[in-house]
């Protein structure tokens, strides 16, 4: 019980404590469900992550859009035709702070599923750049191919980004987040691991930001054969990229 409460704190789900196998249980995970359903632990399916409201089937986001920014995803399929199977793809978007007060840049790769955020402090292009500019500065060069974005305006900067670090960047049509699904996904999850809704963005620490990510990158991933993210992204990077980190 302690082993399962203790992994609950740290986010994950109940599939994800007995299909990682650090433990022997002698129920399954049907049943591990039902437990958290009724209480019996102490918890409540609250506990878990995805538990609040989601927007109905055909839901269109208009908030803050500028219309078609770029290259849309026909481009990006032309250019990588084995897109949904190689290592490198990131999907980003940004998660605002109570009130429109601050926000931070998030980042996915799609593969590997492992985080970023980057503490951006406010959603205008200017800081935008700013933040993704300092973090790519520090990676290897090439390691990431391609970033897809939604249409907000804070990404109105996207071709310099594209120029000084030689990566293609699109953008899903207006008003459909599905075709970023996995960053959407994603940002749900960092909104419970800290980034929460009445959290208010435009003063927080390095030392937080980071400290979400890592959360999210230490739970292990039924779609990565439960894997944490993290081990998941260092099983794709080679002896070389790591000597350049």
């Amino acid at each position: 019980q302690a082993y399962i409460q203790a992994k609950t704190q740290a986010g994950w789900q109940p599939d994800t404590i007995i299909n990682r196998q650090e433990r022997a249980f002698s129920c399954g995970v049907r049943t591990l469900y039902r437990l958290f359903k009724r209480g019996v632990l102490g918890l409540s399916t609250k506990d878990l992550p995805m538990h609040g409201k989601r927007h109905p089937n055909g839901y269109i986001e208009r908030r803050g859009k500028a219309g078609q920014l770029g290259r849309d995803l026909k481009n990006r399929y032309q250019d990588y035709p084995n897109f949904n199977q190689e290592f490198g793809h990131l999907e980003g978007d940004t998660v605002q702070g109570k009130n429109h007060q601050g926000a931070v840049t998030t980042l996915v790769e799609r593969q590997t599923k492992v985080a970023i955020v980057l503490n951006s402090h406010t959603k205008s292009a200017h800081d935008v750049n700013r933040s993704l500019a300092g973090w790519l500065s520090k990676l290897p060069r090439h390691l990431f191919k391609s970033i897809t974005f939604d249409n907000g305006k804070e990404f109105a900067g996207w071709r310099t980004i594209a120029n000084q670090f030689d990566l293609n960047i699109y953008f899903a049509a207006v008003g459909a987040p599905n075709q970023r699904g996995l960053n959407e996904n994603t940002n749900g999850l960092l909104r419970k691991d800290g980034l929460r809704h009445n959290l208010i963005m435009d003063q927080l620490s390095d030392r937080f930001v980071q400290a979400v990510a890592s959360r999210r990158n230490h739970i292990p991933r039924k779609s990565l054969g439960y894997q944490t993210p993290l081990e998941a992204f260092i099983s794709q990077i080679t002896d070389e990229q790591l000597k350049n980190f």
